[in-house]
């Protein structure tokens, strides 16, 4: 939504469980903004099983090792999983580029001063008086359910069970066996767990495989993007850690 006259507002819409969707008015779309909105929503609402987002900032990197973003980075330290439709294809996300579509066409005009009270009242029509044809002619309001875990703020660090952990500095970078790998600028300030299998060991954020760090040639091979020797190797281990590492 743009305003005659003034800076342009970004209206962001989390949708919190059964399509129940919470729209806040941000001044802009930087990534320390929006991740207060969502400490606001968390401390409110609790921690959401996974966050359905599309491929653009500050939700995602598309670039970086597995598309993360500092925001995306932070939203699966607190043991959020990651959907994303694929990029250039917004019909993966179909129901909430309507949303976008609907809250644009029914606020159009709306000043600046009233927008959030307009959103206010958009989603309490939204989720308690408009029947919904998806939901059975019910409305997200009757389907609702609160979020089971507690937001606690923002771990200090990560704990990884029997793996050795390093910080991410400031430019991305791990430093191992007086080796420097680069994995991503999005990941600043958080550690990483490094598990060692055989000849190569493998690097985790918090339950989600990075990638690999051959320590023969001193590359890190991004688990997004890999040779196929990398694959191979990672395939051969792949059932123990599944059963180990894959989020409920």
């Amino acid at each position: 939504m743009r305003e005659r006259g003034a800076a342009s507002r970004s209206p962001s819409a989390m949708n919190i469980r059964a399509m129940c969707w919470s729209p806040r008015r941000l001044k802009d779309a930087r990534s320390d903004t929006v991740r207060r909105a969502f400490e606001q929503l968390f401390s409110r609402y609790g921690l959401p099983q996974a966050i359905r987002s599309d491929n653009g900032a500050p939700f995602a990197a598309t670039s970086a090792l597995l598309g993360l973003s500092r925001l995306s980075a932070w939203w699966m330290a607190l043991g959020i999983d990651l959907e994303r439709g694929r990029p250039g294809h917004p019909q993966d996300n179909g129901a909430h580029e309507r949303l976008h579509r609907d809250i644009s066409m029914e606020l159009e005009g709306v000043s600046g001063r009233h927008a959030q009270a307009a959103l206010d009242l958009w989603r309490e029509q939204f989720n308690h008086e408009r029947p919904h044809e998806a939901l059975a002619m019910r409305t997200p309001g009757e389907l609702y359910l609160p979020a089971t875990r507690k937001y606690h703020g923002t771990p200090e660090a990560l704990e990884y069970a029997n793996m050795s952990s390093r910080q991410v500095n400031g430019c991305g970078q791990i430093h191992w066996e007086n080796e420097c790998y680069f994995l991503s600028r999005s990941l600043a300030g958080w550690n990483v767990g490094l598990q060692s299998l055989g000849e190569r060991i493998n690097v985790w954020f918090g339950q989600i495989l990075l990638g690999e760090i051959d320590p023969s040639s001193a590359n890190f091979f991004r688990a997004d993007i890999r040779p196929k020797k990398a694959m191979e190797t990672n395939e051969n281990n792949q059932q123990n850690l599944t059963q180990v590492y894959t989020m409920s």
